[in-house]
Protein backbone atom coordinates (compact mmCIF):
# COMPACT_ATOMS: atom_id res chain seq x y z
CA UNK A 1 0.00 0.00 0.00
CA UNK A 2 1.40 3.41 -1.08
CA UNK A 3 1.59 6.03 1.55
CA UNK A 4 0.51 9.63 1.57
CA UNK A 5 1.89 12.84 4.05
CA UNK A 6 0.20 15.59 5.15
CA UNK A 7 3.47 18.42 4.70
CA UNK A 8 3.69 21.40 7.04
CA UNK A 9 5.44 23.95 6.34
CA UNK A 10 6.40 25.32 9.65
CA UNK A 11 6.55 29.27 10.79
CA UNK A 12 2.67 30.61 10.11
CA UNK A 13 1.17 27.25 9.97
CA UNK A 14 2.64 24.76 12.71
CA UNK A 15 4.13 27.38 14.58
CA UNK A 16 2.85 31.38 14.91
CA UNK A 17 5.06 33.33 12.53
CA UNK A 18 8.04 35.14 14.47
CA UNK A 19 10.85 36.52 12.58
CA UNK A 20 13.39 33.65 12.42
CA UNK A 21 12.10 31.47 15.20
CA UNK A 22 15.07 29.50 16.53
CA UNK A 23 14.07 29.37 20.31
CA UNK A 24 12.32 26.84 22.28
CA UNK A 25 10.57 29.54 24.53
CA UNK A 26 9.07 31.69 21.61
CA UNK A 27 7.37 28.58 20.24
CA UNK A 28 3.59 29.00 19.61
CA UNK A 29 1.46 26.08 18.49
CA UNK A 30 -1.43 27.91 15.70
CA UNK A 31 -4.38 27.13 17.02
CA UNK A 32 -5.89 23.82 15.56
CA UNK A 33 -3.13 22.74 14.54
CA UNK A 34 -2.60 19.50 16.77
CA UNK A 35 -6.51 19.14 15.89
CA UNK A 36 -5.47 18.65 12.52
CA UNK A 37 -2.44 16.47 12.34
CA UNK A 38 -5.05 14.38 14.65
CA UNK A 39 -7.62 13.82 11.80
CA UNK A 40 -5.04 13.68 9.23
CA UNK A 41 -3.01 10.70 11.49
CA UNK A 42 -5.63 8.72 11.82
CA UNK A 43 -6.28 8.81 8.29
CA UNK A 44 -3.23 7.30 7.55
CA UNK A 45 -0.90 10.18 6.74
CA UNK A 46 2.32 10.93 7.73
CA UNK A 47 3.16 13.97 8.99
CA UNK A 48 6.15 15.73 7.10
CA UNK A 49 7.36 19.06 7.84
CA UNK A 50 8.84 21.24 5.35
CA UNK A 51 10.45 24.71 5.77
CA UNK A 52 12.72 27.14 4.51
CA UNK A 53 15.24 28.20 6.91
CA UNK A 54 17.16 30.81 5.60
CA UNK A 55 17.81 32.24 8.99
CA UNK A 56 20.85 29.44 9.13
CA UNK A 57 22.24 31.07 5.75
CA UNK A 58 21.96 34.71 7.14
CA UNK A 59 23.72 33.68 10.31
CA UNK A 60 20.71 34.50 12.75
CA UNK A 61 21.00 30.81 14.01
CA UNK A 62 22.82 27.64 13.60
CA UNK A 63 21.89 24.26 12.13
CA UNK A 64 22.62 23.24 15.77
CA UNK A 65 19.74 25.58 17.18
CA UNK A 66 17.91 24.49 14.60
CA UNK A 67 18.25 21.16 15.56
CA UNK A 68 17.75 21.22 19.15
CA UNK A 69 14.45 23.21 17.82
CA UNK A 70 12.74 20.85 15.53
CA UNK A 71 14.19 17.82 17.96
CA UNK A 72 11.82 19.17 20.70
CA UNK A 73 8.59 20.10 18.25
CA UNK A 74 8.76 16.77 17.56
CA UNK A 75 9.10 15.67 21.66
CA UNK A 76 6.19 18.25 22.46
CA UNK A 77 3.91 16.38 19.21
CA UNK A 78 4.23 12.90 20.94
CA UNK A 79 2.52 14.26 24.14
CA UNK A 80 -0.26 15.09 21.78
CA UNK A 81 -0.16 11.40 20.22
CA UNK A 82 1.39 12.56 16.96
CA UNK A 83 4.55 11.51 15.31
CA UNK A 84 5.92 13.86 12.99
CA UNK A 85 7.72 11.65 10.88
CA UNK A 86 10.54 14.00 9.42
CA UNK A 87 11.72 17.88 9.43
CA UNK A 88 12.81 18.97 6.04
CA UNK A 89 14.88 22.25 6.14
CA UNK A 90 16.31 24.07 3.99
CA UNK A 91 18.87 26.51 5.23
CA UNK A 92 20.18 28.36 2.14
CA UNK A 93 18.85 31.83 0.89
CA UNK A 94 19.66 32.72 -2.69
CA UNK A 95 21.08 35.83 -2.44
CA UNK A 96 24.00 34.23 -0.38
CA UNK A 97 24.19 30.45 -1.16
CA UNK A 98 22.88 30.80 -5.00
CA UNK A 99 20.03 28.83 -6.36
CA UNK A 100 19.22 25.79 -4.51
CA UNK A 101 16.73 22.93 -5.11
CA UNK A 102 15.45 22.84 -1.98
CA UNK A 103 14.26 26.25 -1.42
CA UNK A 104 10.70 26.27 -1.79
CA UNK A 105 9.21 27.29 -4.85
CA UNK A 106 11.63 24.67 -5.82
CA UNK A 107 10.26 21.01 -4.56
CA UNK A 108 13.67 19.01 -3.32
CA UNK A 109 12.06 18.72 -0.06
CA UNK A 110 9.07 17.07 -0.85
CA UNK A 111 10.85 14.72 -3.34
CA UNK A 112 13.25 13.89 -0.89
CA UNK A 113 10.54 13.12 1.28
CA UNK A 114 8.99 10.85 -1.58
CA UNK A 115 11.81 8.97 -1.98
CA UNK A 116 12.70 8.69 1.40
CA UNK A 117 9.34 7.07 2.29
CA UNK A 118 7.40 6.15 -1.04
CA UNK A 119 4.56 8.63 -0.57
CA UNK A 120 2.18 8.35 -3.35
CA UNK A 121 2.23 12.54 -4.08
CA UNK A 122 -1.24 12.76 -5.38
CA UNK A 123 -3.14 11.17 -2.35
CA UNK A 124 -0.85 13.75 -0.34
CA UNK A 125 -2.01 16.87 1.02
CA UNK A 126 0.11 20.13 1.97
CA UNK A 127 -0.69 23.34 3.81
CA UNK A 128 0.80 26.44 3.21
CA UNK A 129 0.77 29.78 4.55
CA UNK A 130 3.03 31.19 1.26
CA UNK A 131 1.96 30.50 -1.99
CA UNK A 132 6.01 29.15 -2.79
CA UNK A 133 4.59 26.95 -0.19
CA UNK A 134 2.02 25.52 -2.73
CA UNK A 135 4.20 26.15 -5.58
CA UNK A 136 6.69 23.21 -4.61
CA UNK A 137 4.18 21.14 -3.81
CA UNK A 138 2.38 21.62 -6.95
CA UNK A 139 5.88 20.99 -9.03
CA UNK A 140 5.97 17.71 -6.50
CA UNK A 141 3.09 16.56 -7.49
CA UNK A 142 1.30 16.96 -4.44
CA UNK A 143 -2.34 16.50 -4.95
CA UNK A 144 -4.52 18.67 -2.60
CA UNK A 145 -3.08 21.87 -1.59
CA UNK A 146 -4.50 24.20 1.02
CA UNK A 147 -3.33 28.16 1.61
CA UNK A 148 -3.85 29.13 5.06
CA UNK A 149 -4.14 32.99 4.73
CA UNK A 150 -6.38 35.84 5.65
CA UNK A 151 -5.02 38.30 2.95
CA UNK A 152 -4.90 35.78 -0.41
CA UNK A 153 -7.47 36.59 -2.48
CA UNK A 154 -6.01 33.67 -5.37
CA UNK A 155 -3.97 31.19 -5.49
CA UNK A 156 -2.71 27.96 -7.24
CA UNK A 157 -3.97 25.99 -4.32
CA UNK A 158 -7.21 23.86 -4.55
CA UNK A 159 -8.63 25.68 -1.48
CA UNK A 160 -7.91 29.10 0.75
CA UNK A 161 -8.47 28.79 4.31
CA UNK A 162 -8.22 31.34 6.70
CA UNK A 163 -8.06 29.12 9.74
CA UNK A 164 -6.78 25.78 10.58
CA UNK A 165 -10.24 25.09 12.02
CA UNK A 166 -11.89 24.96 8.93
CA UNK A 167 -9.87 21.45 8.26
CA UNK A 168 -12.12 19.97 11.06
Amino acid sequence: MSKKALFLDRDGVVNVEKNYLHKIEDFELMEGIVDVCHRYQEQGYLIIVVTNQSGISRGYYTEEDFALLSQWMVEHFKEFGITITHIYHCPHHESIDGVCECRKPEPGMFLSAQKEYELDMASSVMIGDNERDIEAALKAGVGMNILLSSEAAVSKANTIIHSLRELL
